[in-house]
């Protein structure tokens, strides 16, 4: 269902409710009122009645009370009866039209609803004492409902050519009042696919579209970082896997035509040291490519126990460079708040490298301690380090120390660098008499 016709059955059902409710408070009060006037009416009728007989005006009969036809007539006068009743001698006068029977019970006064022949009756009796009895007036409840139908019908006719009315200019303002968003629809559908720029004039949108435009700019905004995110690595991709793949098939066709064993088995060697390095390489586009488009998910985790699944699964490439790897865990099982993937992609980038930099017979040292409310872990290795110019580069992709041996992509650091931007961390390097320290703070949990 659309927008347009929601809204228009919401207001033309609210308006059909408020119309029927003005119709049932108008039966209601117009019912009132007519009780109101009419009983008033009878009560009038039946005092001058009872003063015409105190002043002998009319003459009681009680063998022959008078019965005068009246024509037939819609005037509310010809509607009214009277009746006269002697407590002694019964009936002694009525009005044309009027019952012979005696309507109300003698002891009977005031107001009260009764039927007579088959007819509901509205009555009203007073006690005259100079007549020895009481007089009756009445009318009929069907003539007065008569009455406050016709109220209603002169209130439903003109409504049933108002509304109608109502409803086509309903119909009308929504139409208007939509413009701007049909007007909005159209410019997203005359956009270009590939158009990802913020949607222009969104400050002069009525105020109910702005937070819409707010967070497809948003959006757009996502798209166009995920779309560049991905023609970087696609262009990084294409740039790191040019030149291993051009060596791998030159070794291979060396290996192939090798006119002796040691020619062939240095080439054999040569495929196997390209195919670790491209094997390192695309994981860690992999790894590039994950951290870049990956919404940070923050949770709670124990720091002690990722660096050691960090390390056991770096422990076979630390074993084959001849490295120790060693952790000084803090004692009271520091936690982190942050995305754990993100986090450990981080850490094995850094520790990784720091493998690949280390000299055969090195150990690395990783420790964490806390400061405030700061965990620092810290990477100590025996490599070469990073220039104070390379490490002020640590966020581009492919910036190599000097130390890196042909394994190396460049791509590790700036792994660990926008990981731990996006976690709240920060990176640093430090050359010490001790050897190469690298750090990464991290906001506690």
């Amino acid at each position: 269902m659309s927008l347009r016709l929601r809204l228009f059955l919401i207001l033309t059902g609210a308006t059909l409710a408020v119309w029927l409710s003005a119709v049932f408070w108008i039966e209601h009060s117009t019912r009132a009122e007519v009780t109101r006037v009419l009983d008033a009416r009878l009560v009038e009728a039946a005092r001058m009645v009872s003063s015409l007989v105190s002043k002998n005006q009319i003459a009681l009969n009680r063998d022959n009370p008078a019965q005068v036809a009246l024509p037939e007539s819609d005037s509310y006068e010809h509607q009214q009866f009277c009746q006269i009743w002697s407590f002694t001698n019964g009936l002694v006068g009525r009005s044309n039209g009027a019952p012979r029977a005696q309507i109300v019970p003698a002891d009977a006064t005031g107001f009260r609803n009764v039927t007579q022949e088959g007819k509901a009756l509205r009555v009203y009796t007073i006690v005259d004492p100079d007549l020895g009895g009481q007089v009756t007036v009445g009318d009929s409840l069907a003539m007065r409902n008569r009455l406050v139908r016709d109220v209603i019908a002169g209130f439903l006719w003109p409504a049933l050519v108002i509304l109608p009315v109502m409803w086509g200019l309903i119909w009308f303002a929504i139409s208007r009042g939509l413009a701007p968003l049909d007007r909005f629809a159209r410019d997203l559908e005359a956009r270009p696919s590939e158009d990802l720029r913020a949607l222009p004039g969104t400050a002069r949108q009525p105020r109910e579209i702005r937070p819409l435009a707010g967070a497809l700019d948003d959006l757009l905004a996502r798209l166009a970082a995920a779309r560049s995110r991905e023609r970087e690595f696609i262009a990084y991709a294409a740039h790191e896997m040019k030149t291993p793949l051009a060596g791998l098939k030159t070794q291979a066709h060396i290996a192939r035509h090798a006119p002796d064993t040691d020619t062939r088995e240095h080439a054999l060697a040569a495929i196997s040291t390209s195919v670790d390095r491209t094997d390192r390489m695309v994981r860690q586009l992999l790894d590039l490519a994950q951290v870049d488009s990956r919404e940070a998910r923050a949770t709670s985790v124990e720091l002690n126990g990722l660096l050691r699944q960090v390390l056991g699964d770096l422990a076979g490439l630390a074993t084959r460079r001849g490295v120790t790897l060693e952790l000084d865990s803090a004692p009271d099982a520091p936690t982190v708040e942050g995305d754990p993937l993100l986090l450990s992609l981080a850490l094995r980038n850094l520790i990784e490298n720091a493998v690949q930099a280390s000299p055969d017979g090195s150990a690395i040292k990783v420790s964490v301690t806390t400061s405030g409310d700061t965990l620092l872990v810290d990477i100590h290795d025996h490599g070469p380090g990073l220039p104070p110019e390379i490490a002020q580069q640590a966020g581009q992709k492919f910036v190599k120390g000097k130390g890196a041996d042909a394994s190396g992509s460049g791509l590790g650091l700036s792994i660990a660098h926008d990981a731990l931007t996006r976690l709240g961390g920060a990176l640093s390097f430090e050359m010490r008499p001790d050897g190469h320290h690298t750090r990464v703070d991290l906001p506690a949990a």
